[in-house]
């Protein structure tokens, strides 16, 4: 059986939540949100091993919070990038050709097992894997304040995270990128399409998988974490 990974990238510094701390040590009900993610890939039953990925600044704080729970399918702690990119790069290179990643961001505690093994049963067939949600707001384009187009809303989703690939595919993307500066994304779905690399197959998220990145997320985490 192929080995299939959980990569939590954990390296981000959360100054737009205005806190003291990287939003990924905030806590709800004694959780930090890094805890809660990692929670997640742990008590699923097809991830085998995980990866977290950490800011260089706070790999002494990952690890006291990695020992003190009782982890056993955590494999190594590495240290992130400048960018999203790199970090994400990172940690795909600690993984074997031919093995699944699951990439997941850490500040989104509230991800599915259901999301988790959709993506990872997805990926015996196709070769990365998006997770999404449709979009209920009508989304418009703008240029300097001016609309400039009103995509059609059915067309339109939201993505979340994890993304799944084969990791010789998003290894092949990552290094593809070298040779392609000129190309910016925020993703590694974003990375392989712009790269024309492979269809990209969607599962369905949770509307619950939201991403702290404001104050006011993490009102709305901690009301979710009451239901």
């Amino acid at each position: 059986m192929n080995k299939v990974f959980g990569l939590i990238l954990a390296s981000g510094t959360g100054e737009r939540t205005g806190l003291n701390i990287p939003k990924q040590f905030f806590k709800i009900n004694g959780r930090t949100l890094l805890e809660m993610s990692i929670d997640a890939f742990e008590k699923n039953e097809f991830i085998t091993d995980i990866i977290v990925v950490s800011h260089w600044d706070f790999m002494d704080e990952t690890q006291k919070i990695i020992n003190k729970n009782t982890y056993k399918k955590i494999r190594k702690i590495i240290k992130g990038g400048e960018t999203r990119q790199q970090s994400s790069y990172n940690g795909v290179k600690e993984i074997q050709d031919d093995a699944k990643v699951l990439i997941h961001d850490a500040v989104r505690p509230f991800v599915t097992q259901k999301i988790i093994t959709d993506c990872v049963k997805a990926l015996d067939n196709y070769d990365a894997i998006g997770v999404a949600i449709p979009c209920t707001d009508t989304i418009i384009q703008v240029d300097n304040k001016l609309i400039k187009d009103i995509p059609k809303r059915e067309t339109l989703m939201q993505i979340q995270t994890p993304q799944a690939f084969s990791v010789s595919v998003i290894k092949k993307a990552h290094e593809l990128l070298k040779n392609h500066p000129e190309i910016k994304v925020t993703d590694d779905c974003g990375l392989i399409k712009n790269l024309n690399l492979c269809d990209i197959f969607i599962v369905e998220g949770d509307v619950k998988n939201i991403k702290i990145t404001y104050p006011k997320d993490l009102m709305i985490a901690e009301n979710i974490e009451k239901m």
